[in-house]
């Protein structure tokens, strides 16, 4: 579930730069020479503005260009690197759902099966958001039942629900972002608080996964054999 945001500090915000940097760096080839690129423009622009006889006060626009594009290749380049690796991966929309800025409460696998398919329940502004993913028609039934569960406990407050997938009307990965991020602003923050506590009380039970159990979650005779009353 999303929590407030914490102030992170200077070094620590440094750290996840770095990081983000590394990962990036690592899937996506072209990322270091187009960084090289946008840093070293700037300053050769710069310097030319230098030696024209702008004078220096053109140096710190410069700097702050030069800033400027290294952060947005960085942020556009690891954005796409994140989202190559994310495709296909289960759970990977929960997660990008999860760093995402804003108030956004997730329930990663509110509801699954043994197959891997899974409904992830996301609360905020929009109201209540379902995103399924795994086997089209599988999830889809998976969906309807959520539907009905959660339809006894979020009274007026809207739902929304998407496949995610590659196929005919599934919501790509890659669009998870903007699709959430256009959907309006029909609740107040006093509401989602509510509607959180809401589904919290009716999610405190897990439920078990849909479908055959798989052999090696099975118990063993012997331990039924334990349990019998003699």
């Amino acid at each position: 579930m999303a929590t407030p945001e914490e102030k992170v500090s200077f070094g620590t915000r440094l750290k996840q730069i770095g990081q983000v940097f590394a990962f990036t760096a690592k899937q996506d080839k072209w990322f270091v020479p187009l960084l090289a690129a946008a840093v070293l423009i700037p300053i050769a622009l710069t310097v030319l503005f230098v030696l024209l006889g702008f004078g220096w006060v053109v140096i710190p626009l410069g700097v702050m260009l030069t800033l400027l594009a290294a952060l947005i290749v960085l942020n556009l380049r690891s954005n796409a690197a994140m989202m190559n690796v994310a495709e296909g991966q289960p759970g990977a929309a929960a997660q990008i759902i999860e760093n995402m800025r804003g108030d956004w409460r997730v329930r990663p696998a509110a509801s699954s099966t043994t197959q891997f398919d899974m409904v992830h329940v996301v609360i905020g502004r929009p109201g209540v958001i379902l995103l399924g993913e795994g086997q089209a028609q599988r999830v889809r039934s998976l969906l309807g039942q959520e539907k009905r569960r959660l339809s006894k406990v979020i009274g007026n407050a809207p739902m929304y629900d998407y496949i995610v997938g590659q196929g005919e009307g599934e919501l790509s990965v890659r669009k998870l972002r903007t699709t959430f991020l256009r959907l309006p602003r029909n609740l107040s923050g006093k509401d989602v608080n509510a509607l959180d506590k809401r589904l919290a009380a009716l999610m405190a039970r897990p439920q078990m996964p849909k479908g055959a159990i798989p052999k090696n979650m099975r118990p063993s005779k012997g331990q039924f054999r334990q349990q019998r009353p003699r």
